[in-house]
């Protein structure tokens, strides 16, 4: 008996491979590890409700609707899985437009929160594109580096990826929302480093992107983006304005101890003293409620994570499926980097989520989509047999 490898992405290929679905590849632990993370933010949703409610949280409040947005997510990882990937490898450029006609439309019609215009109503539910955005682009520079496998040390391959990510990355910036324009650039760094890209060449790009930051912070950044980014350095310099979460929230995480004063019991988080605290500032009452040990397991169950993620890239046969994992790992990896570290009062404040575990419905599902479209990948892996 012969084996059969059809490296069509069309769907004639998808028919000729139609039985190389294998349910046995499925990565439960991938599964288990984000369904355990999406818990804690549950929980965390249900401790704000309830500290600052006093009572058990009804149908219209954070955690009823942390629960909606959760079984959402549920059906949405559902549907990418059973989703044969390969037809988005096929659709990657109207994917492509499609996500650049999202970032508009939020700029045209979203919600105004200050300065920034980031959601869009749907149903009901507030909607933020940018977050979508990142899965989607992942999806189009998959496309774009595994069809360059063999010339990824070329300027030429590394220049281009850059040109794919331009037009999204003005979009979000335009809203303005430095926090997910910095996912875009962790992700392609991500994915360039991780699918073989020129390390000089690379190099030499970062430097060029180094000499730029001066006109960057003058002529792109507004006052209170610049703001942010300087308070960590010294919040103490203004404790009832631009340092007045990094203080709170660090006095939050110290006051956690190993155990934390259990859950709903944080005292900022009774007293609702830190903005923001069920979304960019989760982390500092999970310290809080949670301790030290608390911490820990959300650090542990990332790390597990992110190695399922990675060993479905290194796993796929298609190059493709190796570059989606690395840009889904890079934007994992990334953002609780940058979360917990301004948090702790070690990176600037940029609003930047904490997958699973900061409350928002679109972070949360897609996040699902993209863990979806990896576990579409896992379960066809395996070449059709004759």
């Amino acid at each position: 008996m012969g084996v059969l490898r059809v490296e069509r992405t069309g769907p004639s290929g998808l028919a000729a491979r139609a039985s190389g679905v294998a349910w046995r590849d499925y990565d439960i632990q991938l599964t288990v590890y984000a369904v355990l993370l999406a818990a804690l933010g549950l929980a965390m949703a249900y401790s704000n409700t309830t500290a600052q409610a006093g009572a058990t949280p009804g149908t219209d409040t954070t955690f009823a609707r942390g629960v909606v947005w959760a079984v959402f997510a549920l059906v949405a990882y559902a549907l990418a899985t059973l989703f044969d990937y390969r037809w988005l490898r096929t659709l990657t450029w109207p994917i492509y437009l499609v996500n650049l006609a999202l970032l508009a439309a939020t700029l045209v019609l979203g919600s105004s929160d200050a300065a920034s215009a980031r959601w869009i109503s749907v149903l009901g539910f507030q909607f933020q594109f940018s977050e979508l955005a990142k899965v989607l682009m992942i999806l189009v520079l998959a496309r774009f580096l595994a069809d360059r496998e063999a010339r990824l040390d070329s300027l030429a391959s590394i220049v281009g990826a850059g040109l794919i990510v331009g037009p999204p990355w003005v979009l979000v910036m335009l809203q303005p929302d430095l926090g997910t324009s910095l996912v875009f650039i962790a992700i392609l760094v991500g994915m360039l480093f991780m699918t073989g890209a020129s390390l000089r060449w690379l190099g030499a790009l970062a430097a060029a992107t180094l000499a730029a930051l001066p006109l960057v912070w003058t002529y792109v950044l507004h006052d209170y983006q610049r703001e942010r980014l300087t308070s960590f350095l010294d919040p103490a310099r203004d404790p009832l304005g631009a340092g007045f979460q990094l203080l709170t929230a660090q006095k939050a995480v110290s006051s956690g101890g190993w155990l934390g004063a259990g859950l709903t019991n944080g005292p900022q988080n009774r007293a609702d003293l830190l903005p923001v605290q069920t979304t960019d500032f989760v982390f500092a009452i999970l310290a809080e409620e949670l301790g030290f040990v608390g911490g820990l397991v959300v650090f542990l169950l990332f790390a597990a994570l992110i190695w399922r993620v990675l060993a479905i890239a290194w796993r796929s046969r298609d190059p493709f499926g190796t570059a989606a994992g690395a840009g889904i790992a890079s934007m994992i990896l990334f953002q609780l980097m940058v979360n917990v570290g301004m948090v702790l009062g070690i990176m600037p404040i940029t609003g930047i989520p904490l997958p699973f575990i900061t409350h928002g419905g679109s972070s949360l599902t897609s996040m699902a989509i993209g863990l979806g479209v990896l576990q579409s990948i896992a379960i066809r892996q395996r070449r059709a047999e004759w």
